[in-house]
């Protein structure tokens, strides 16, 4: 204990030191972005909050949409709006995309090593993004897996079909979290890990439940690198023990595939064991469980989040609700599950997704980027070992962009040429550039195929105790944004 009381007070003084001199100008790179003016030792971490990406909305609005903060020892640059994001994710991609800043819970185990959304730009980097977009995420792809999607859904509408029956509330983000999760396992090693019906969660399932929680926790590290070796809330050391359990399961599924002999399956496994096989030292059996891991965890939390967001918005506004049945009543007929080529004839649906994703987009602030060599951004300079923050959910919301900016109007989509795809810096909830997130094309075709099943065969009442107007959007700031308070929501027969 006298060891460890120690080296905090040599580390808090070393820290003090530095920044006491930071403060008086020794040492700090002239012509920074504009901010607010920051403590000592910790800088401006006061200013977070609960909901940082609010927060940080605020001091935009103060200091302008290229701020500069201190957040414990790292230098922060955050961008709000969509002129500087582009400068940042397109123009100047180069000097701002290469590599990630990492979260230390993220570097439990070397995940970061081995992360698609975390590596460098490099020769693997490359190789794993084009694996995803040509194995998992390409129309071939996504076309051949049809029935399994079709079927995800029928048990889906089974489900709530019971609670219909029996006037039970249906939690819409937790049941659509688990279809996914059926989806994207076989997707990824054809075996479906969820029963739907069962609220008890088997070992992988609460494995990486457990790798969620702790990956969002707020870490003293992030922002006080000195404690790195100490780890003093135990995060990392927690994260190392799940990682650790999640690819001793991934192992047994391996050995598994193996002893098969003969390939059965036409899924993600397959392909990554034939290349582990063509060329074991370029894609290792330890790359493939974490490539599994990475796709997996990647793949369902934020898709369900859109949807449960999705349907609180429609439940709020029940005349979009009303709008949106009536398109898809008379595209495909009342009380019909969505298949995959009728998305393209219910532009409506489409504009809802979209305006779900400019108001709730599931990562609030992308992925942080980390600026190898000092750079010039709009004739600020930038200093070499800078984090980057893009406010998503605040250029969604920015009033010179978007007329009543806080309102959920799908209409404004019907005539404008904005998209989610990352060619619009006004609107990025799946990242832009070489960095945009690859699973987009499932996200927009699941997000609307099961917001659109679930409102089409039933209509669904809130508590008789709310009013669509009452109904609570607080968020949950994380990795992903999140309802504070689950939507559960009682399933009725349509009239």
């Amino acid at each position: 204990m006298g060891i460890l009381v120690y080296v905090v007070i040599v580390s808090f003084t070393y820290a003090l030191i530095r920044t006491t001199l930071s403060i008086l100008g020794f040492g700090k790179p002239r012509n920074l972005p504009p901010g607010p003016t920051s403590w000592p030792i910790i800088g401006n971490l006061h200013l977070l909050g609960s909901q940082p990406h609010q927060s940080l909305a605020k001091l935009a609005r103060i200091h302008g949409p290229v701020m500069w903060l201190k957040l414990g020892q790292k230098k922060t640059l955050v961008i709000t709006s969509a002129a500087a994001a582009k400068e940042i994710l397109q123009k100047q991609d180069l000097s701002f995309s290469t590599s990630r800043n990492i979260p230390n819970a993220l570097e439990a185990h070397n995940f970061n090593d081995y992360a698609l959304s975390l590596l460098p730009i490099g020769t693997h980097w490359r190789l794993l993004r084009r694996m995803t977009v040509t194995n998992i995420f390409s129309d071939k792809s996504l076309e051949a897996s049809q029935n399994m999607w079709d079927q995800k859904v029928k048990e889906l509408i089974a489900f709530c079909q019971k609670a219909c029956i029996s006037n039970d509330y249906v939690d819409i983000g937790g049941v659509t979290f688990k279809t996914l999760q059926n989806l994207i396992s076989n997707t990824l090693f054809s075996k479906d890990l969820i029963d739907l019906y069962e609220n008890s969660s088997n070992e992988f399932r609460e494995v990486v439940g457990n790798i969620m929680v702790d990956a969002v926790k707020p870490n003293l590290v992030d922002y006080f690198p000195v404690f790195k070796k100490i780890d003093p809330q135990g995060i990392k050391r927690r994260m190392t023990r799940h990682f650790k359990k999640i690819l001793s399961i991934l192992d047994e599924l391996i050995e598994e595939r193996l002893a098969m002999g003969t390939s059965v399956h036409n899924d993600v496994l397959e392909v990554c064991l034939k290349i582990n096989q063509e060329n074991p030292e370029e894609f290792s059996r330890s790359r493939i469980k974490f490539f599994i891991l990475d796709m997996f965890i990647a793949g369902t939390d934020t898709t369900a989040l859109t949807v449960e967001w999705a349907m609180s918005e429609l439940l709020r506004n029940p005349y979009v609700m009303a709008k949106s049945k009536e398109e898809l009543e008379q595209v495909i007929g009342k009380g019909k599950n969505i298949k995959d080529h009728d998305l393209v004839k219910l532009p409506y649906l489409s504009c809802i997704v979209k305006e779900t994703l400019r108001l709730h987009p599931p990562a609030p602030l992308l992925i942080p980027r980390n600026v190898e060599n000092q750079v010039n951004l709009f004739g600020y300079i930038i200093p070499k070992g800078t984090q980057v923050l893009v406010n998503a959910w605040a250029i969604g919301k920015d009033p010179s962009i978007w007329e009543d900016s806080k309102e959920f109007k799908p209409e404004r989509f019907l005539t404008s040429p904005i998209d989610v795809r990352g060619h619009h810096f006004e609107l990025i909830p799946f990242g832009a550039g070489r960095r945009t997130c690859p699973g987009w094309p499932l996200a927009l075709r699941t997000i609307p195929i099961i917001l659109g099943s679930l409102i089409n065969n039933f209509d669904w009442n809130l508590d008789v105790n709310v009013q669509p107007k009452d109904l609570d959007m607080t968020e949950r700031f994380g990795i992903n944004l999140r309802k504070a308070n689950p939507l559960c929501v009682v399933p009725i027969p349509l009239n």
